[in-house]
């Protein structure tokens, strides 16, 4: 008989299924947007598609932090695909290093498709939405947008996030 490490998760016991997560592969996204001459923009990997008729794709954001509410107003979002070469673009955006916004948007080369919304340039991949549908779910909000543009960069290797490290395929 095989033994296994069994622990029973409690509903408080959010350490443990963070440390589980951490083993989930994720590709690494910057989510962007921009409002009332506003940016903002924030390392994910909790972003996937959810159709391709149409073109839609979805980002989990955390509402209760108040600087995100620029994400549920605006109307609009970008998911910017990162290769490998992004690893320093994606930490000035994960908010570890507490730049401005200003700040992050200086580590790349942006400009907008239809939407508005910031477009990282040599991104693999650059889907420039707006919002669908957003569903409250627990801590976070499903956001659900509609491509409206998109616009496809290099075939360079992904910037994967497993194991809380960088790695690629």
């Amino acid at each position: 008989m095989l033994k296994r490490n069994l622990a029973e998760l409690s509903v408080a016991d959010g350490k443990l299924y963070r440390d589980a997560m951490a083993r989930y592969a994720g590709h690494v996204q910057l989510v962007t947007t921009a409002f009332n001459g506003e940016r903002r923009g924030l390392a994910v990997t909790a972003a996937c598609s959810v159709s391709d008729s149409p073109p839609t794709v979805l980002v989990c954001l955390n509402h209760h932090n108040e600087k995100n509410r620029i994400f549920f107003e605006s109307g609009i979002f970008a998911l910017n695909s990162l290769a490998f070469h992004h690893q320093a673009l994606s930490h000035a955006f994960s908010g570890l290093e507490k730049l401005t916004m200003d700040e992050r948007f200086g580590h790349g080369n942006w400009d907008t498709l239809v939407t508005g919304a910031p477009a990282l340039v040599d991104a693999i991949a650059t889907y420039d939405c707006r919002v669908v549908n957003m569903i409250p779910q627990s801590t976070h909000t499903i956001v659900v947008g509609e491509v409206a543009a998109l616009r496809l960069g290099g075939q360079n290797p992904a910037l994967v996030y497993m194991d809380r490290s960088y790695r690629t395929l």
